[in-house]
């Protein structure tokens, strides 16, 4: 059975990285703060990268509780 996970897992490695792929192309999260770029320069800087896009999108939530 050792022969048959490790043919398993190469595969799913190959599909890992074309995941990770999708998350650079949304640059939305860039258009739902105004004031917060200004404030956090360098969070643009990440954003641009597409790798922090998810946690942007959890900073999005935080901020909305704060204005309530």
């Amino acid at each position: 059975p050792q022969p048959l996970a490790d043919s398993g897992n190469e595969p799913c490695v190959r599909q890992c990285p074309d995941s990770t792929v999708v998350i650079q192309p949304p640059p939305t999260v860039v258009t739902f703060p105004g004031p917060i770029l200004s404030s956090f320069p360098q969070d643009s800087v990440v954003g641009s990268a597409g790798v922090p896009v998810l946690a942007a999108s959890g900073a999005s939530q935080g901020y909305g509780g704060s204005l309530g």
